[in-house]
């Protein structure tokens, strides 16, 4: 008998390129611009249990969502435990961003309770291991700069454009 696997790793097609989304048995733990390299610890599963398989289409269907500039509806279940807490408190005030909105790196420090975490935010925004779904790319520097972003500067621009926000 083999081990449960640790992780499922499942290709993502979009308008955009191929993404690809990465399970835990709770949840959505990964999601990779199309071109970047997964790196994964532990055992990869090659038949994802029908969990899985529905999480997925939540996933696909949130990700062209976001692709598109438009609401998403429902997403998967997210498995966030990569993070310290400080960065679990920065994505889930990342997740009340609303589509077309965005928030400083400032902002986002004072809404979780630390105002001089500036740069830490922006750390726990690299470190945000499902782009797109909990949005840092709604995250602006100060004077509506665009800041760095996991996906690349680029991602970023197209991302933001799709919504409608504009930026230095």
């Amino acid at each position: 008998m083999s081990p449960t696997p640790t992780v499922w790793m499942l290709p993502l097609n979009t308008r955009d390129g191929v993404f690809t989304a990465s399970y835990s048995a709770t949840g959505l733990c990964g999601l990779s611009f199309p071109g970047q390299i997964v790196a994964v610890s532990g055992d990869v599963g090659m038949d994802p249990p029908r969990k899985i398989k529905t999480w997925h289409r939540l996933t696909e269907s949130a990700v062209n969502h976001v692709l598109e500039g438009v609401g998403v509806g429902a997403f998967p279940p997210f498995d966030l435990d990569c993070g310290t807490p400080f960065q679990q408190k920065v994505w889930a005030a990342l997740q009340t961003i609303e589509l077309g909105s965005t928030k400083s790196y400032g902002e986002i420090a004072r809404v979780i309770g630390q105002p001089a975490a500036m740069r830490a935010v922006g750390g726990a925004c690299g470190a945000n291991p499902v782009p797109l779904l909990i949005p840092c790319h709604r995250v602006l520097a100060v004077g509506r700069k665009i800041g760095g972003f996991s996906g690349g500067i680029d991602w970023k621009k197209t991302l933001l454009k799709r919504e409608g926000i504009t930026f230095a």
